[in-house]
């Protein structure tokens, strides 16, 4: 028996659906989201058994050859996925315009072209010619690379029953529409349809999937939060407009790590990866500069040599400037408390300028031991030693916190050429190559750095 429902408000964002108009959607936290429906879908009040498409078997049982990933042939990118693509995954790759999202897709198409078979790719924001000129620049022309412009999701199922792909990709799911569905494409329930439909595709005939999803202005996935959970692997192509260093960054993996990073190089011939790339986030000085430090960040199993910069000035303002740049602000914010506060240094008066160098991001706590020191050398105006990595969280109280992985930082510090280390008490075993001093708080890692030759 169906039950009769009444009116609905609908939220735009998640699908959460209330009886009543409220002005913030209680599920996703989201303002001025919910919108009239007509009338909610109906509730069934019992549910009848019905014949399973495959019996249960004992897990043990099961064929996992079948479900092996397969390389892209972009290493880099195999790397944020786990090995390569599974047959029927679907990824979503998502990044702000002009990152270089669809030239990396271009490389996977041509890759996947020249070591795998067939691949098709589906564009919906440019035309086939267009694409054709990219390809052209770039070096990925081949001839089992398979091109479409179409927008409809009903004339993709037919380009992927005529071409027969190993891949798919699918650039944007923002720019498609399903013809069963109403409302225009790029809206929720757009976006829902489209990637429910590629996601049953891809599940159904074993096909990876790979789709280009647009940001919202704070960097998240645009569309309704369901898009994040019907795919397998949600990927963040990040990059500074101004740099050529790209990172592709995972959020989402069913079928391995996800907090790996790849890294690459957007050039005018195309995209390349950096296997090594912690030697772009070092600036490049003949002689020391106040105000710098080196730390080592750690990034899914990559750890990554960073360079923290501080200026430290006095103010003219009644409030003085406080101004960050690739670090959390509020952690930042906090560091120079403990400063003030157990460090007696005054900073109060000052405009406090940092930075990482190379367009780097770093949010880990491992990186308050070495902003402590570069904002005490550009207080004084005394350069650090150049071999010099520091390594450690600042707690409250102004002690020096352990942090994970402090051999992997340490020996990659010594393959570039660092001879001394500031780290925390108790680190555990540590690397030969590398001269270690371990601080318990702020005061004795200031003395140790000045020593520090």
């Amino acid at each position: 028996m169906v039950k009769k429902t009444s009116t609905v408000h609908r939220c735009a964002e998640c699908g959460y659906e209330t009886a009543k108009w409220v002005g913030r959607c209680p599920e996703c936290q989201a303002w001025g989201t919910l919108e009239e429906r007509g009338s909610a879908k109906p509730a069934i009040a019992r549910v009848a058994a019905g014949a399973p498409s495959a019996p249960a078997r004992p897990i043990a049982e099961v064929d996992v050859e079948a479900a092996r990933a397969k390389a892209t042939g972009v290493p880099e990118l195999d790397r944020v996925l786990g090995g390569g693509l599974v047959p029927g995954a679907v990824a979503l790759l998502a990044g702000e315009p002009g990152v270089g999202k669809s030239t990396l897709l271009l490389e996977v198409a041509y890759q996947w072209a020249v070591t795998a078979g067939r691949s098709l790719y589906v564009t919906g924001e440019e035309s086939a010619g267009q694409v054709r000129l990219r390809a052209e620049r770039t070096g990925n022309v081949h001839g089992e690379m398979f091109l479409a412009a179409e927008s409809d999701l009903s004339a993709i199922l037919g380009h992927v029953d005529a071409v027969k792909p190993g891949v798919l990709i699918v650039d944007s799911v923002q720019t498609m529409a399903s013809p069963q569905v109403e409302g225009s494409p790029g809206g929720v329930t757009q976006v829902r349809a489209v990637t429910a439909g590629l996601v049953a595709l891809a599940k159904e005939r074993g096909l990876p999937v790979v789709l280009v999803g647009h940001v919202t202005k704070d960097g998240s996935v645009a569309g309704p939060r369901v898009l994040e959970h019907l795919v397998d692997v949600v990927l963040q192509f990040e990059g500074d407009k101004h740099s050529t260093l790209r990172m592709v960054r995972g959020i989402k993996n069913r079928f391995g790590a996800a907090d790996e990073i790849g890294c690459f190089e957007l050039t005018e011939e195309g995209i390349v990866g950096v296997p090594d790339p912690s030697g772009l986030f070092l600036s490049r000085t003949a002689e020391p500069v106040p105000g710098t430090a080196v730390t080592v960040a750690v990034e899914g199993k990559r750890p990554l040599l960073g360079e923290v910069q501080a200026l430290v000035s006095s103010s003219g303002m009644p409030q003085p400037r406080r101004a960050v740049s690739g670090l959390d602000s509020a952690r930042v914010a906090m560091v120079l408390a403990v400063m003030e506060k157990r460090g007696r240094m005054k900073l109060g008066d000052k405009d406090v300028y940092v930075a990482t160098v190379g367009g780097m991001k770093i949010t880990e706590p491992a990186i308050d031991l070495a902003l402590v020191l570069a904002l005490t050398s550009s207080l004084h105006d005394v350069a650090l030693s150049p071999r010099l990595v520091a390594v450690g969280e600042v707690g409250l109280a102004g002690e020096i916190r352990r942090v994970p992985n402090v051999g992997r930082r340490l020996a990659e510090a010594a393959r570039l050429g660092f001879t001394h280390a500031l780290v925390p008490p108790d680190s555990g075993k540590l690397p030969d190559g590398i001269r270690v001093l371990e601080v318990p708080d702020v005061a004795s890692a200031l003395n140790a750095a000045n020593h520090a030759k």
